[in-house]
């Protein structure tokens, strides 16, 4: 899932859409889900393909703003898997979240 912090006012699903191809160079239809936030932090738009047509969730927040994860200042996006992604909907700071590395068996080289 990517997330896109940058402002973008009143897209529907066909601009935003757009955006994904042009700005990220991204297949739409490949499933994937692209997460948009408002400037102001409190609005989010999800979009994704499924068969037969787009989805696009929207969430507004009535009070605070949604905590996102810290964005690369060169970077236009960021990449979230699906726990983040929840914890973000629920309103959870996914700033600072950092996954465990795996375990790898004693002797066992990780891959």
């Amino acid at each position: 899932m990517r997330l896109c912090g940058a402002p973008h006012k009143r897209k529907s699903i066909d601009g935003l859409m757009a955006l994904v191809k042009s700005a990220w160079g991204e297949d739409v239809y490949f499933g994937h889900l692209f997460a948009f936030v408002s400037r102001r932090g409190d609005r989010i738009k999800v979009l994704t393909w499924s068969r037969g047509g787009f989805v696009l969730l929207y969430k507004r927040l009535e009070t605070g703003r949604f905590r996102l994860p810290k964005v690369d200042a060169d970077a236009s996006a960021v990449q979230l898997d699906a726990t983040q992604l929840a914890m973000l909907l629920d309103g959870m700071d996914v700033a600072d979240v950092k996954r465990s590395p795996a375990w790898t068996p004693p002797g066992r080289t990780s891959s």
